[in-house]
Formats: structure tokens, sequence, C-alpha cells
């Protein structure tokens, strides 16, 4: 089955964190953490609609401006979320630059910024054509774990202990739908822009006798339409999976609560993405530092019955020892099953 999500670390396991994800045939893309971009291409970058910023550390957050440097000029709508402090944080961003021009602009960028914080979540807009000045007051809402919700995925969120409030993610496909090409040979249709249209269908719950349009340009460019029920077409060439989970745990002090918390965050996570800066033996600096060590990254990923886990975020003084950390990762995970 492939995946709708296809999750990579944008860098290496000793530079900043962040997790890209995009979405298989789709403009689409998510971000968890905002620290060096330079690896992803200008295309990359454009995809993203959401941006999940665990905490404000700069190794975390300094790409903001990187990528707001790349959105200004264009019609652009992005949302980004952190803990608490995030909305004052993301203004005095904003504010550091002078925007006398920017209201002539042709193109509009809006950020919504999302502030998560134990029992509330704040919301303000920012827009070019208001140089960036916070509309109104912050919206208040409850805060219940959800931050996202669409009808193909949602994102979920715990409040990790880092000496400050840190996120832990998690992103949930809510299936997958996977297109069988013999199916769409059988019945004599292409490959195009309506199986987008056609899994946005699925995905809002319409199964049997609705009727859906299929329209495509043939190889004389004139136009094709052919009708069926979205029963028919789901039986003939849709092939339906549970859908994946990724979850992302990054700067968090191995303490019983916190562990707790990841658990049942990254519980049954088709793939985890765990920090795990510190050898076992070093677990003084660990907690001095708040940070994981990588035999706490196993036991988490092992409880969270990941199917698949992968540690980063390794501290400088393991340079050339990567392998030391990834076994005593694996043999926690191991054991602890």
């Amino acid at each position: 089955m492939k995946p709708s999500f296809h999750p990579r670390l944008i860098n290496d396991a000793f530079s900043d964190p962040g997790l890209f994800i995009p979405f298989m045939f789709q403009r689409r893309a998510l971000l968890f953490d905002l620290g060096d971009l330079s690896r992803l291409s200008a295309r990359e970058l454009l995809k993203i609609s959401h941006i999940f910023v665990t905490h404000t550390h700069m190794d975390h957050f300094i790409g903001f401006d990187q990528l707001l440097r790349l959105l200004l000029g264009r019609d652009k709508e992005i949302h980004l979320f952190g803990p608490t402090g995030f909305l004052g944080k993301l203004e005095a961003k904003l504010a550091a630059y002078t925007w006398n021009l920017i209201e002539e602009y042709e193109n509009t960028l809006v950020i919504n910024g999302t502030e998560i914080q134990p029992e509330r979540v704040l919301a303000n807009t920012y827009t070019s054509k208001n140089r960036f000045r916070p509309a109104g007051a912050p919206r208040e809402s409850p805060f219940a774990g959800n931050l996202v919700s669409e009808k193909s995925f949602s994102v979920d969120a715990v409040i990790l202990d880092h000496k400050i409030d840190c996120l832990g993610l998690s992103a949930r496909e809510h299936f997958s739908v996977n297109i069988i090409k013999e199916g769409l040979a059988a019945l004599g249709l292409p490959v195009g822009p309506w199986l987008r249209d056609f899994k946005d269908a699925l995905y809002e719950g319409c199964d049997g006798a609705e009727e859906f349009r299929v329209t495509w340009r043939d190889e004389d460019k004139e136009q094709r339409e052919r009708g069926f029920t979205i029963a028919e077409l789901k039986k003939r060439i849709a092939r339906i999976s549970p859908g994946q989970k990724i979850t992302y745990l990054v700067d968090m002090i191995g303490s019983p609560e916190n562990i707790d918390k990841a658990v049942r965050l990254a519980m049954d996570s088709q793939h985890l993405f765990i920090e795990a800066p510190f050898l076992d033996r070093d677990g003084d600096i660990a907690r001095r530092k708040y940070h994981l060590t990588a035999r706490e990254a196993g036991l988490i990923a092992s409880l969270a019955r990941a199917k698949e886990f992968t540690i980063f975020h390794f501290s400088p003084r393991y340079s050339g020892r990567e392998e030391e950390l990834m076994d005593e990762a694996q043999e926690a995970f191991r054991s602890g099953r």
C-alpha cells in the first residue's frame, strides 16, 4: 500500500531538527519544526500549508525568516502553531522588519498563528495587506489535544517538559486510498486531477450511489466525460487501507510524566521520529539539559508499539560515534518488548 505521507528528516542527525511531510500526488506538505531549511528546495517549501514549531529555541525556529522571504509577493496562506508564548515570538519576528511598501503588493500573504497553552488555544491572523499587524485581540478556544482535523488527516499534540513547554506532535491519516492502475486501464480512464476529487469524495464519506463525473482531455485535447457511482468507482479502482500515523518527539526530559505523555501520543505509530541526544551513561547531562537518552528513546518507541523509529538530534560530543546511540536505542527497543 502506498501511504499519503512520505516523511523525512530535513537535516542529518547532528543538525537542526525538522520533519518534512509531503503528501503523495498533492502540492501539499506539513512541517514539524522550523530550523535550518536550506536542504529543502523552494518548490518543496511552497508546498507547506501547516507548520508546527515544538518550541522557539533557535535551532527550531530560525528558518522562519527564510520561509517568510520566499513567501512574500505570493498569494499564500500558511498556519503556524507553537507552545506558550508563541504568538508573542511570531509577532516579534514580523515586527522586526519594515513593511512600508508591502501593502502595495498585488498578492497577499496570510499567516495564521496559533499558540497552544495547557488549557487553551490562542489564535490570531497577520496579513501583508495589514503590514503583518495582529488582526485584533487573539481568539480563544479550549485545548483538548487536537490542532488540525481535515478530511484526510489530523494532527494532535501534547505539551512536554523541556524546562519550557515543548510540543510533541502526531499526524494521522484517517485512511489511505490507493488507486489500482489495472482498474483504471480496464475502465479506459486516465490518471489525472479528477483522482484527487475522487479521493476527497471518499474522505467526505461518499461511498454509495452518489454520482461522480470523471472529466479529462484526450490526446487530441478534446474534453471527455463519463459518469459513475462512487460505489462503482471505489470497487473498481480503489484499495482502502488503514491510515498511517507519524509521531515526532524532540527536546524533552525523560521524566515519568513526559514518558507517559509521549507513549500515549505515539501509540501504534507507523514511524516514530524521536530525539536521542545522549547515551545513557551521560544521563546526568541529559537530565541537566532536559533531553532524552538513547535508551529512553528506544524504550518510548517500544512502549508505544512503534512499527519503526528513527533517532536524531544527537549531541556533537558523539560525532563519529553515531552507532553507539543507535545501538543503545535498538537494544532498549528490543528489551522493552
